[in-house]
């Protein structure tokens, strides 16, 4: 049995559609951010960097206790590890894997939540940042699309932790992007949707919190506000 610290992130649904592909067994604890609840202690043991998703696993292969990670893209690598699912199993396609989840993790999630921030959290509008964060994430949707102009999926034929890691961060429409100017990564984006874990793994997520994260001062203050005393307990 698997412990999902969950919130209605992009990264939180990455493990959502993990578990749901995967079929484990799993339950939702839910850390509403915009109350501050990822700073109390007891998940701070579990998440350090006070961050969504977190993982505990209670039935480990090392059988000696449960184990926790953070960080979306561990947690998909240690459940693709664990399964034996959604990676390859030789060693070329696991490159192909691991770099475009580092790749995910380094580059198109940063960038496209900056940008996110910078266009409709920001109290001031700043024109330069939303410039540099919107070029930057033209120029990442633009490396997906070349990507995925020869092949269905971003390592290859199958579906894997890599494109779990980036399909939440896709969202063109709400990015100030145009959809048309990435036909293969749109017909990849579609695909994905289409499948009947992405459903229930958003229908799951809904149920949770179906009200948006950023709605007020004061979540604004708890979740953009935070400093290194935050999280010393």
């Amino acid at each position: 049995m698997y412990d999902i610290y969950f919130w209605t992130t992009p990264n939180g649904y990455k493990i959502l559609l993990f578990a749901e592909e995967a079929g484990i067994p799993y339950t939702i604890k839910p850390v509403n951010i915009s109350k501050g609840e990822q700073f109390k202690p007891e998940f701070l043991r579990i998440s350090p960097n006070n961050r969504m998703p977190a993982l505990v696993d209670h039935e480990p292969k090392a059988g000696r206790g449960p184990i926790s990670v953070f960080e979306s893209g561990a947690i998909l690598l240690y459940l693709a590890e664990k399964t034996g699912r959604f990676i390859y199993p030789d060693l070329a396609g696991r490159v192909e894997v691991l770099q475009w989840l580092f790749w995910q993790m380094g580059g198109l999630g940063p960038m496209a939540g900056q940008n996110t921030h910078f266009r409709n959290y920001a109290p001031e509008k700043i024109a330069y940042a939303i410039d540099r964060y919107s070029k930057e994430l033209n120029r990442l949707f633009g490396v997906l699309d070349n990507r995925l102009k020869d092949r269905e999926f971003l390592a290859g034929a199958d579906y894997t932790v890599a494109d779990m890691a980036s399909y939440p961060w896709v969202n063109p429409q709400n990015q100030g992007q145009n959809p048309d100017d990435f036909p293969n990564l749109m017909r990849w984006k579609a695909a994905i949707a289409a499948r009947p874990a992405t459903t229930r793994a958003y229908d799951k997520g809904k149920a949770v919190n179906s009200a948006p994260t950023v709605g007020d001062a004061e979540s604004r203050k708890i979740l953009f506000g935070q400093t290194a005393t935050t999280i010393r307990t």
